[in-house]
This record gives structure tokens, sequence and C-alpha cells, in this order.
């Protein structure tokens, strides 16, 4: 798998640093102890920030500041990272959808970055290209049906996109049926130690709840 930045995001998002992980995984409805290692976390969470905190989180505004430069308003098309770390905070429970998609929500709200997470064989091609949503280009959100993405960084396979900071596609949704996973966090404050630490944390979390016999975590 190649993931290429282009030049557009290179131009509006200079610092923007990306790591990626892939993985043969075993997906289940629920694991209970990710859900004791996520109420464990969110109650020390919620002692350490305030929804004021959130205006000091580097990775959320600098994601915040990436959408004014690619043309979308944060505020109308909220980051998911910034849209879980706003639900945390105001007391609310974070969604269950499988063990694959709640640890990769937990590494989000840990670090603030809004992570990529796609099944690896719906991907089409060998190649993603981080780009800038178009007017008028189709694209259905998971759970948003068609989603205004002009102006949105995103991933692009050889159909089309599939993962925006705010809602990655249908298309290449993560299933209880998904084995490979792509996972992607998407730095917009160029901090590639705090990248790295949030893909690793990832690689940790897929090895202790999901990995499936025999199969490799690649962190790239």
């Amino acid at each position: 798998m190649q993931i290429i930045v282009s030049e557009e995001i290179r131009q509006r998002c200079p610092q923007f640093t990306g790591a990626a992980v892939l993985a043969s995984v075993k997906n289940t409805e629920k694991n209970d102890a990710l859900w004791t290692e996520i109420a464990h976390f969110i109650e020390e969470y919620r002692l350490r920030h305030t929804p004021e905190s959130i205006k000091q989180m580097p990775s959320i505004e600098a994601t915040r500041e990436a959408y004014k430069r690619c043309g979308k308003d944060p505020s109308r098309y909220r980051p998911s990272g910034e849209a879980l770390v706003r639900r945390t905070l105001k007391g609310h429970d974070l969604y269950q959808v499988s063990t694959l998609v709640d640890l990769i929500n937990l590494a989000s709200i840990a670090y603030g970055y809004s992570i990529g997470g796609f099944d690896a064989d719906l991907i089409q091609g060998n190649t993603l290209t981080l780009g800038i949503g178009r007017e008028g280009e189709p694209y259905e959100g998971i759970g948003r049906g068609e989603l205004n993405i002009q102006g949105l960084p995103v991933y692009r396979d050889e159909m089309g996109g599939i993962g925006t900071p705010t809602s990655d596609h249908e298309r290449t949704k993560i299933t209880l049926q998904t084995t490979r996973l792509l996972s992607i966090v998407n730095g917009y404050d160029g901090n590639s130690e705090s990248v790295l630490s949030c893909a690793q944390f990832i690689q940790d979390l897929l090895r202790r709840y999901c990995e499936s016999d025999g199969g490799k975590v690649i962190l790239f």
C-alpha cells in the first residue's frame, strides 16, 4: 500500500505528518477488556481536561486550521477527533460499534487526531492519495448519507474518496467481516513524534485485542 500526499495538500498544509498501521485482524462485536481500559482512560481524561481545554489541544486546533485552508468551515463539518473529545468531555458515553472501531476511537480521544479506519480489502488499487474534495464529488459518509466534501481533505483510491477527517466512506468501512485493517493517523500539527506515538498506541491495542492468529501489525 502506497500513500501519497498531493501537492495541493502540501501547499495548504505544509506541516502535515501522517502514519499508517496495516494489520491482519479479527474483529469482534465487543471486547470487555478493551471497554474496561476505555472506561478507566475516560475517567482520568475528564479529571485532566474540560470542554474549554479543547482550545489548547494542538492536534485539534491544527486540524480545524487545515479545514479553513482547504476551504471548509470546521464548525459546520467538525473533525471526528474533535467531535469525540467534545462528546467525552460533555460527559456522554462513547459509542460502542465494534472492537476495531472502538479502539481507533480511543486512540483518537487520547491524541486528538482524526484517524481513518478502513477495510483494506475493500480499497481499490494499491495507492491512496490525500487531496482536497471537489465541488459535486460524490461521497457517502458512514451513517451520514451524502456528504458535501468540497474543501475537505480526502483520501482517494482508484474509485474515489474513502476517507475524510469528518467521516469515512460507507464503501470501505470496518465491519465484523474485516480481516485486514488500514488505519491512518492525520497530524496536521506537524508533530511527528506525537503522530508516531498515536500510531504505536493503535498498534499496541490491535496486538492486545484484535490481532488474528499468525497475523502481522505493520506501522509505516
